[in-house]
């Protein structure tokens, strides 16, 4: 291949080719690329002398100091820059990268003006470390709460112990029928409130996974009326306790079927999360109802308080991981977001909407069981 040839492959590929002829002094060799012009002052002519980097190319300042070591030890290897960036006559930036040869005891300069597609993929690589860096402290604040959750739900278990041996402690005495039955409703809810705490512990020691990834292998539709009253019956004597009422509408049609696609033991999570989350914002003397209601192919849950509603400043984030309103005592932000994800699993829908009159409508819609 000529020499002539060589040196115009050279311009195409948008590479300068430099002679060294002493220290900082430099001549063209062959064509030169066209983007030269742009950083080149003088009239640019073939095999031109130029002085680097005093009239031009400093950019290349700091590389020099390298490449004269490199060619005085006679490197086989090409001693490469890394990317520089420079700006043209107009101000505009542009990227090189220099590197220093040996050829036939001549010493060579390339100057290598980078292609836009090399620039991407230098850009993405950076974007890519960022990203990792974001990832790493996302996953440590997640560690973070995650070894909340586990305190929390620690603190939890050993009170539900000592509320059992109260309980056991009660079956020994002389209770009338009534105090019978609450002591029943007593020991169903600690067994509930076990069962919770299993599923929490589970999701956390495995990323929340089992609360994500369940599959829809349904049995046996709940019947969601049922449900409905399981929850009324448990929490009843928390809301007579603290002088609120909960019940169910009364304009329910019972001879319905209500039966859904889900599962029942979420199910019941799902209505005791919305009933208790109604209760812990309601004020004392007031109402907290339950309303069914079929429409087409689906069954809508609604679960209405007569508190002081939800705060503007959390009402788009109700249903996410850790949101907590401003009675948030005691509770660790997961119940609204397992019942997002857990009806979203099952096809359904969840919201919120203010209630008429003042309070909060918090409500589900599943589709009804094909029986």
């Amino acid at each position: 291949m000529s020499e002539s040839i060589t040196s115009e492959i050279f311009a195409a590929l948008n590479i300068l080719v430099l002679e060294r002829l002493d220290v900082g002094k430099f001549k063209f060799t062959g064509s030169y690329p066209k983007w030269i012009r742009r950083f080149c002052r003088k009239k640019l002519e073939p095999e031109m002398e130029i002085l680097i980097p005093e009239e031009e190319f400093p950019f290349v300042e700091n590389f020099l100091v390298d490449a004269e070591e490199y060619w005085q030890d006679n490197h086989e290897k090409p001693l490469k820059s890394g990317i520089w960036s420079d700006l043209d006559i107009s101000g505009k930036e542009f990227h090189f990268e220099a590197s220093a040869l040996l050829i036939d005891g001549k010493k060579i300069l390339l100057i290598e003006m980078m292609s836009d597609s090399y620039i991407e993929k230098q850009n993405l690589i950076q974007q890519a470390r960022e990203n990792k860096l974001n990832y790493q402290n996302v996953i440590r604040e997640k560690q973070k709460k995650e070894v909340l959750i586990h305190c929390i739900i620690h603190d939890v278990a050993g009170q539900l112990s000592g509320i059992n041996c109260c309980l056991a402690l009660l079956e020994l005495e002389n209770l009338t029928e009534k105090g019978k039955q609450r002591l029943e409703i007593g020991r169903k809810q600690t067994i509930q409130q076990e069962i919770l705490i299993r599923q929490i512990l589970n999701a956390f020691s495995t990323e929340v996974e089992s609360l994500e990834s369940f599959t829809n292998g349904i049995d046996e539709p709940p019947d969601v009326l049922a449900s409905a009253r399981n929850v009324v019956e448990l929490l009843t004597p928390t809301f007579l306790l603290n002088k609120m009422h909960l019940q169910l509408s009364k304009d329910i049609d019972t001879s319905a079927n209500w039966q859904i696609v889900a599962d029942k033991s979420r199910l019941d999570r799902i209505f005791a999360n919305l009933v208790e989350n109604a209760f812990r914002h309601s004020p004392q003397n007031s109402t907290v109802t339950i309303l069914l209601e079929q429409q087409d192919d689906f069954i809508i849950v609604s679960v209405e308080d007569e508190g002081s509603g939800v705060p503007e400043e959390i009402a788009d984030s109700l249903f996410q991981k850790f949101t907590q309103g401003n009675n948030s005592s005691g509770k660790s932000g997961l119940g609204l977001y397992f019942c997002k994800i857990t009806v979203e699993r099952w096809g359904g829908e969840i919201g919120f909407t203010p209630r008429k009159g003042g309070g909060s409508r918090f409500w589900f819609r599943l589709l009804k069981a094909n029986r």
